[in-house]
């Protein structure tokens, strides 16, 4: 075959004996080279799928965790400014006990000598009994107390 005219001449025949330009070895290997691309086409769509199904699912979670730190971002601020309305309050609530205290304090001196005037009336009149050491405390606490 190797002195064939037609193989000097570049044609060749397959195996169903039909004429060809290209030697059947070549004819072949083209052939497999021709369905391994099919085939490396199809894993590379599906590999494509993958990754396009992949991002897909990244791009999701990414946005669940950006609402997420938003949300934990808003329930920080908020704690903080619970804080600072709690300090608020807590302050005027101080100055409120302050302001009583102080108008408990000043009671007492306001109406002491009142009290004391109708001590001394009732003890007059006889209808009260008072206690001397009870009346020497009273004037003590109150009146030296200023």
């Amino acid at each position: 075959m190797a002195n064939d005219p037609l193989s000097e001449a570049g044609l060749h025949y397959d195996e169903l004996n039909k004429l060809r330009i290209l030697e059947p070895d070549v004819g072949q290997k083209t052939t497999e080279l021709k369905e391994e691309c099919k085939d490396f086409v199809d894993k590379i769509g599906q590999f494509q799928k993958i990754v396009g199904g992949l991002i897909e699912m990244v791009d999701e979670l990414s946005k669940e965790a950006e609402t997420e730190k938003l949300k934990a971002i808003g329930a920080r601020n908020m704690l903080k400014s619970v804080a600072k309305q709690r300090e608020a309050q807590q302050q005027q609530l101080q100055a409120l006990i302050a302001e009583k205290r102080m108008q408990l304090e000043r009671r007492p001196s306001e109406y002491l000598p009142a009290l004391l005037r109708l001590n001394n009336k009732l003890l007059h009149q006889g209808q009260f009994r008072g206690c001397n050491i009870c009346q020497k405390q009273l004037h003590e606490k109150y009146l030296y107390r200023n």
